[in-house]
């Protein structure tokens, strides 16, 4: 089974900028209109702006297990991404959430190792 995660966005040039910032390279593959970001085995992440896709701007919400998120976060802050304050849970993984510009909410978490 192979899991497509759309991020509906209003603007694909800006969403473009964003997004290789966020996964910190280009898109994988481009399909027609959609850029798709490998993110699993079978997984991915593709940004959308067509038409079709307008009434849901900014309503996607995914949650994506990730390693070095400091490393992470410091590339953010270096191109000026805003993130919500870090959340540790009581079972030591580590939480944060990132808008993109639409309003599309994409959690990272990162496990405890210890």
């Amino acid at each position: 089974m192979d899991l497509y995660s759309i991020m509906c966005v209003s603007n694909r040039i800006k969403a473009l900028e964003w997004f290789e910032v966020f996964f910190g390279r280009p898109a994988d593959k481009i399909i027609g209109e959609e850029y798709l970001w490998r993110v699993g085995e079978n997984a991915w992440v593709v940004i959308d702006d067509r038409d079709v896709r307008a009434e849901r701007v900014g309503g996607a919400m995914i949650t994506l297990g990730v390693h070095a998120l400091d490393d992470i976060l410091a590339r953010f802050a270096a191109h000026g991404i805003d993130h919500e304050p870090l959340e540790t849970y009581s079972n030591g993984v580590r939480h944060v959430v990132v808008l993109d510009p639409d309003g599309n909410s994409l959690s990272l978490a990162e496990a405890n190792t210890q």
